[in-house]
């Protein structure tokens, strides 16, 4: 199958093992296909001898044969015993490298999936969901190691197998070899004709799945919206709808699958019965042996386990085509945003500068700035203020390059923000988010998380720049406590100041507050713009809030509306211009008096 032809590189990274496995696989089976020449030969010998003892029965000579057909039969015995053993050890040693190569590609896979979802553009995540990219990562990749591992496994071993039963059979009888095998192409037709149909219906289940795996990852995540608005019931209706949905098509598949297992027994029955009637018709005519009869049977009985295990490994590779195929919409899909050759890594100052830019997002068609230019110098501090939608925070995206400008360009330093290596850039800007992201970790790792090299003075002391410190302290396992997924243990507050203190620790040259601080009281709020003021006297600050304060004395302070600047200036000259500025200062201030 074409979409599996993508898993090359990697079976001929293990080549090696691959070859080393069939090479087991070959040697196994010539042990299995020795001992039904041995039982044949014991038959034949055990038959003339018997005839010979009944014309010795009562002579001297009847001990001794008795003696001879019981030896010939324990050695027999023996020799069977021995390739029963050996068979066994190469099998041992074939699992032991085509199983453990097929793990290998798992690892690989899984690996390869996952840093290239790290390389996707934040338009890619906007656009996709959670489950699905997980379903991909374990469900679909799991399917693919079945091809990798029990299906090649099983088809060399049916192909070796089955090479070797024919040749031992035609050099017996071709004619009772030929009437045996009638039934197969019969066989290979129907499994084509049923693999084409599973291939379908295993598309559309992995489809379902993912959507399932959706479903239920937004569930947990948001168990207590569900339960604070007494939404269980919905959601479990929800949910049971796609479930019976999945079960409809993984029950329909099943039954597609059920035609493989019944007709292999039926053209096995077929061969059986040939090789007993035409067998002991040739027997009867003395062209073959009754012994040659015992050793067909043998070889088509061999053959059993392999010939069912063809509606088995077909269902696995039509799954893992499949599968494969989801797989690589993924690995396929290139990143918007991309390096230049030879990108820059040099250190950043800190002048930013937006010269006419314009930007829309591609999966809504929103214009969320519209030329907008602004210039910043190295380690001045700006506030961004402007109501939800005006596109602040999209300023900050540009300036991170999860996004590229559809119009105009940014600089930092002078320099299109292109030319640097995207990695290199983002290690010199510090963002706090206003939706504080946070690992199911320790409170220590969550904050190291910004510097991996920071220690752990520093860990401390960014935690009390965000004045989180005496939470901390009122903790039983204090650093150590682990916040559980999404920091669920804390508060709105809590959360917003780890995210901080995390931003902080990055020691950046650029400072990027996104209403980092909407969720705590004011009080807390004066305390870490007090605690943060020598923090920032080196570096180019952009705060993005709904809330003015005066404390850090910004150098400007820009009015978004629209996507672009209303207003422009400082404090005073804003005061003095008496615009939205000065409006919502004097309307912020009556509320906090009237508070």
């Amino acid at each position: 199958m074409k979409n599996l032809r993508s898993l090359n590189k990697y079976i001929w990274r293990y080549k090696w093992r691959l070859l080393l496995g069939m090479a087991f696989v070959s040697v196994s089976n010539v042990f299995a296909v020795i001992p039904p020449v041995v039982i044949r030969n014991v038959i034949d010998s055990v038959q003339s001898n018997v005839n010979a003892y009944h014309l010795v029965i009562g002579t001297n000579a009847e001990g001794d044969m008795r003696s001879y057909v019981f030896n010939l039969v324990l050695r027999s015995g023996l020799i069977l015993l021995g390739l029963a053993i050996a068979r066994g050890l190469f099998m041992f040693f074939m699992r032991q490298t085509i199983i453990v190569m097929s793990r290998f590609i798992e690892y690989d896979l899984k690996n390869d999936i996952y840093a290239h979802y790290q390389k996707l553009s934040t338009n890619f995540y906007k656009t996709h969901y959670t489950g699905d990219l997980m379903n991909r990562i374990s469900e679909d990749v799991s399917r693919v190691r079945m091809y990798l591992g029990p299906a090649i496994m099983y088809t060399t071993n049916l192909v070796v197998l089955t090479v070797m039963c024919l040749w031992n059979m035609i050099r017996v009888s071709p004619m009772l070899t030929l009437y045996v095998i009638i039934p197969l192409p019969i066989l290979a037709a129907t499994i084509y004709f049923v693999n084409r149909i599973i291939f379908r219906k295993s598309e559309k289940i992995q489809s379902q799945l993912s959507d399932m795996t959706t479903i239920a990852q937004e569930s947990y995540s948001g168990i207590r919206v569900i339960k604070s608005y007494v939404q269980e019931r919905a959601m479990l209706g929800f949910f049971n709808n796609k479930s019976e949905e999945y079960r409809k098509t993984a029950i329909n598949l099943s039954m597609t699958e059920a035609v493989f297992f019944p007709s292999m027994n039926l053209f096995i029955g077929l061969s059986m019965l040939s090789t007993v009637l035409i067998g002991g018709y040739y027997a009867i005519e003395g062209q073959i042996t009754a012994g040659n009869i015992a050793e067909f049977i043998i070889y088509i009985t061999m053959l059993m386990f392999p010939m069912m295990a063809i509606g088995w490994v077909a269902s696995i590779v039509q799954r893992a085509g499949a599968s494969q195929k989801r797989i690589d919409e993924f690995l396929n899909t290139e990143p918007d945003i991309k390096d230049e050759e030879n990108a820059l890594t040099t250190a950043v100052k800190g002048k930013v500068t937006f010269t006419n830019v314009g930007f829309t997002y591609s999966h809504t068609g929103i214009k969320a700035l519209n030329n907008f230019n602004l210039d910043i110098a190295p380690g001045e501090r700006v506030a961004v203020i402007g109501k939800t939608g005006s596109g602040k925070s999209t300023l900050v995206h540009m300036l991170l390059r999860m996004y590229d400008a559809t119009e105009g360009e940014v600089l930092i330093d002078g320099t299109p923000i292109q030319k640097y290596n995207q990695h290199h850039l983002r290690a010199q800007v510090a963002y706090a988010p206003q939706e504080a992201y946070l690992f199911s970790d320790t409170i220590y790792n969550n904050i190291k998380f910004g510097r991996s090299e920071a220690t752990e003075r520093d860990v401390k002391e960014a935690a009390r720049m965000a004045d989180f410190q005496k939470d901390i302290d009122g903790l039983k396992d204090g650093y150590q406590t682990v916040i559980g997924e999404r920091g669920v243990m804390l508060s709105g507050g809590q959360k917003q100041r780890l995210v901080l203190a995390r931003a902080i620790i990055k020691n950046s040259p650029i400072l990027m507050l996104d209403e980092a601080l909407s969720a705590v009281d004011t009080q807390t709020e004066q305390t870490i713009l007090n605690n943060l003021k020598e923090y920032i006297k080196d570096k180019t600050t952009i705060v993005i809030t709904h809330r003015i304060f005066t404390t850090w004395n910004f150098d400007k302070i820009i009015m978004l509306d629209d996507g672009g600047i209303a207003e422009q200036g400082t404090h005073e000259e804003l005061m003095q211009l008496n615009g939205r500025y000065a409006k919502l200062y004097r309307h912020q201030n009556e509320v906090n008096t009237t508070a």
